[in-house]
């Protein structure tokens, strides 16, 4: 795992520690000694991590996390705060100032490998989300901040604990701000975290009666848990279980005695953490569809037919199977625009692919071409069965009036189809277009409101 970490400190021999200490992981170090300087430098160069000193000359390490949190263009990127201090508050202080992490010196190899480890995981996940939810956007997006991810809905945190004295205690200090529930028997924790929708599960790493890291390893291996953040409570003498348990996609630890605010601080940044890769798939997933998908209609578009009309020619040649496309287009439909207006012909589209939806099965693909054009295409159809399929279409589409502008409009819609089936082994996406298009016009030469299948 490589990455560049920026060390921020105003003092040389720390930062050459560090550096040291980073190099020796294979990490790109770059450095700073002021806050300012590593604010110019997160504005006109990539990192991955900043490791940031709290004791510094004119701006110290909490103002600097402030502003590098408050950045659209730098929030992404987790802060470690490095400090002599070894106050909690001082500790919950820089959490709270939007700090991912905090580490006090003398800082251990083991702590700080593996909290720099954890997030340069976390980061890699976020630009990839984040770079997936901006292409095709022309000058891109701003990225989404993380201020507001923990304000008015509490978070849902799973406990997982056989020890009642120990989930008593974390758990009458988290309800103060989360949704907690406790399961005490660790092979009913991933069925319960799988159906649960939770923002954090905390595993206490000493069961008794069973291998906590075994469960983290379930919980990375299903799907539906796989981003789940986990959070790991141990003992002081628990340092090679930790570090496998990093290894194993653990995001953070607590080690015991549990300092309450320290507690909340770190729930707190997982929760809002989770929260902000969810918006980014949420984010990624709308972006996929408004690539494939027609706006107006919630159809296929174009892009997503030229993309599938090929495999499936395809596959129906290499398996021997049948093929059907039909062509659909609206009759008179500029009228009804020059007519009624431009609002009513949205209403007359939108309405026309429900109907479209409620007359086709599941495995066949319609689309919107533009204006008044759509095509369905029908797998393991063949031409008799296709026009079957587009005469009933016809019939539900002329048998009951359209209603637009809410109520107050109501009009006759016809449709002509033109059907065209797979012919030869040779055949293309682009010559059954052709033949539906040609039997398409032969509908509407010969009076419209009518399907037409092609010869071939």
């Amino acid at each position: 795992m490589t990455a560049r970490i920026l060390v921020v400190d105003d003092i040389s021999a720390n930062v050459k520690l560090m550096e040291a200490r980073l190099m020796a992981e294979y990490f790109d170090v770059q450095t700073a000694t002021t806050g300012q300087e590593a604010l110019d430098i997160l504005e006109r160069s990539s990192c991955d991590i900043v490791l940031l000193d709290v004791m510094m000359p004119g701006m110290d390490g909490f103002e600097t996390c402030r502003r590098i949190k408050a950045n659209p263009k730098t929030t992404h990127i987790p802060v470690i705060m490095v400090t002599a201090l070894d106050q909690a508050a001082d500790r919950v202080r820089g959490l709270e100032s939007g700090a991912d992490d905090f580490l006090t010196k003398p800082v251990s190899d083991m702590a700080l490998i593996t909290r720099v480890k954890s997030l340069v995981r976390l980061k890699m996940l976020t630009d990839e989300l984040h770079l997936r939810a901006t292409q095709g956007h022309a000058g891109g997006e701003e990225r989404i901040t993380l201020a507001d991810l923990t304000k008015g809905a509490p978070g849902r945190v799973l406990i997982v604990d056989d020890r009642r004295s120990s989930f008593e205690r974390i758990s009458q200090t988290l309800v103060a701000e989360n949704a907690v529930d406790i399961e005490t028997v660790p092979q009913e924790a991933l069925f319960k975290a799988a159906e649960g929708n939770y923002d954090l599960i905390l595993v206490n790493i000493s069961l008794g009666q069973y291998d906590a890291l075994r469960l983290c390893s379930q919980l990375r291996s299903l799907e539906r848990t796989r981003t789940l953040p986990i959070l790991l409570v141990a003992e002081p003498e628990d340092n090679a279980r930790l570090l496998r348990g990093i290894e194993l996609g653990v995001n953070d630890y607590l080690v015991r005695p549990i300092d309450k605010q320290e507690l909340m601080a770190r729930v707190r940044t997982q929760v809002r953490r989770k929260r902000y890769t969810d918006k980014l798939r949420d984010n990624v997933q709308l972006t996929m569809e408004m690539a494939l998908m027609d706006s107006l209609t919630g159809l296929h578009n174009r892009r997503y037919l030229d993309s599938h009309l090929a495999t499936l020619v395809d596959q129906s040649i290499a398996r021997d199977r049948e093929l059907a496309v039909l062509v659909v287009d609206i009759d008179f439909f500029k009228s009804v625009n020059d007519t009624y207006g431009h609002d009513v012909g949205d209403d007359v589209l939108r309405e026309f692919a429900r109907r479209i939806r409620r007359n086709v099965r599941g495995i066949d693909i319609a689309c919107r071409m533009g204006g008044e054009e759509f095509v369905i295409v029908m797998p393991e159809t063949d031409r008799e069965m296709a026009c079957l399929v587009a005469e009933r279409l016809r019939q539900r589409v002329a048998g009951e009036p359209f209603v637009a502008s809410n109520g107050t409009t109501t009009l006759s819609v016809t449709i002509s189809i033109g059907i065209a089936s797979l012919s030869a082994p040779d055949d293309t996406p682009d010559s059954m277009l052709k033949r539906a298009d040609l039997a398409l016009y032969q509908a509407k030469r010969e009076g419209r409101n009518r399907v037409v299948a092609d010869a071939a």
